[in-house]
């Protein structure tokens, strides 16, 4: 997709990071999305590169939405197991209670039938829906003793929620079923994606490979001027900030009534500032450890990485935790404009919200760019600005 772009050469720093290497055309069509052909084009019909770039891309786009979808659909398998697992343990459990209970029953039959009365014939009790409903249609409740008639009472008790719990199980094992054919679905979409923007790129001649990586360097620097253009920004908004502070703590004094207001509320900002500074420190520090390890769709670490398993990592070092995909991620915490972006926070990219990576600066963030890839330091506008969906602080 547009969004993962090649970072600047060595020997450049931004935010005291090296940033890596600005790959080789070569790397790039390893590092690419691939497309599955019916057939080779003939030169005529033969894409032009930036026909290709474009295509490859929205694969890339494509493929980390059906990543998501993926670690969804995988976190709702896995939860769906434990269920599995601990229904059948309860009615594992309800079941040999119930044997219990039923063979007391049993023996209750059996002494009644020795003592000559009229009793119920054993098998029938046993095999019986509701024997509590047997008892009371022969009339033998009122013969029973408090002790026999409480076992009656648990049986009835024990076979209704045992009943429930089996019908609970086969239901829960009928939608673990369904979700489980819903992965293999959505990992056979990112594998095809991945085949189809390889295909694309092999196709490409060395010459379209220098073209290609020529253009992404020149979007590269774009996004670069654009995230410094931020920092200056947020720079002059802040030197603003601290100036007008400045004056009003100058002309509000130091007693009086509304002084200690005023200096209350402040320092009530200031020690929130300065606990999501320290859980971003952490996040960031984290992150920063991540640089130069692979993009894997689907990997939460510790030896690779997809984007929302980076940040979800991230925070989770800090003290946060954070749900496992991009769609949730977002609602984790509190949306904040562009302008007032802080480091720790979180950006998410393209209208369904398929990417997101962890703000350092300077308009730059750390994130898990795509497959081929490594984790690494890049502009919050490398796909242009146009795609970056929202911006939301996590703690």
């Amino acid at each position: 997709m547009a969004s993962h772009r090649k970072s600047s050469p060595t020997g450049t720093r931004i935010a005291g990071i090296r940033t890596p290497v600005l790959a080789t055309a070569a790397l790039t069509s390893v590092a690419l999305l691939s497309q599955t052909a019916n057939a080779a084009p003939s030169a005529d019909s033969k894409p032009s590169v930036e026909e290709v770039e474009k295509k490859v891309d929205d694969l890339y786009h494509q493929a980390e939405t059906a990543t998501e979808k993926y670690n969804a659909t995988r976190e709702k398998t896995a939860q769906q197991r434990k269920r599995v697992a601990s229904l059948l343990d309860d009615v594992a459990q309800r079941t040999e209670k119930l044997n219990t209970a039923r063979e007391e029953l049993g023996s209750f039959a059996a002494a009644q039938y020795r003592t000559g009365a009229a009793a119920p014939d054993t098998a029938s009790l046993l095999l019986a829906d509701n024997p509590q409903d047997y008892f009371d249609q022969t009339q033998l409740m009122d013969r029973l003793t408090t002790r026999q008639k409480a076992a009656v009472d648990d049986y009835v008790t024990e076979q209704a929620a045992t009943t429930k719990k089996r019908a609970e199980a086969s239901e829960s094992l009928q939608t673990l079923t369904t979700t489980q054919s819903a992965l293999k679905t959505s990992k056979a979409d990112v594998q095809r994606k991945l085949a189809e923007a390889r295909d694309l790129l092999s196709k490409l001649t060395a010459e379209e490979k220098a073209r290609l990586a020529a253009i992404e360097k020149k979007k590269q620097e774009a996004a670069d001027r654009k995230a410094a253009e931020l920092a200056q920004q947020q720079a002059a908004a802040e030197k603003k900030a601290q100036e007008a502070a400045a004056q009003q703590q100058t002309g509000s004094g130091t007693t009086g009534t509304s002084g200690t207001t005023g200096s209350t509320g402040t320092s009530g900002s200031s020690a929130t500032d300065s606990s999501y500074t320290a859980k971003a420190d952490k996040a960031l520090a984290f992150a920063r450890a991540q640089i130069g390890k692979p993009y894997v769709w689907g990997a939460t670490g510790p030896g690779s990485y997809d984007c929302s398993g980076l940040t979800q990592a991230a925070w989770k070092a800090a003290g946060v935790d954070l749900p496992r995909t991009t769609w949730d991620q977002v609602n984790a915490g509190t949306t904040v404009p562009l302008s007032d972006i802080k480091p720790g926070d979180l950006v998410f990219f393209y209208d369904d919200i398929s990417h997101v990576g962890l703000y350092i600066g300077n308009g730059m963030m750390i994130h898990a760019p795509k497959p081929g890839a490594y984790v690494r330091e890049e502009s919050i506008f490398y796909g242009g600005e146009s795609i970056i969906h929202s911006v939301v602080r996590p703690a």
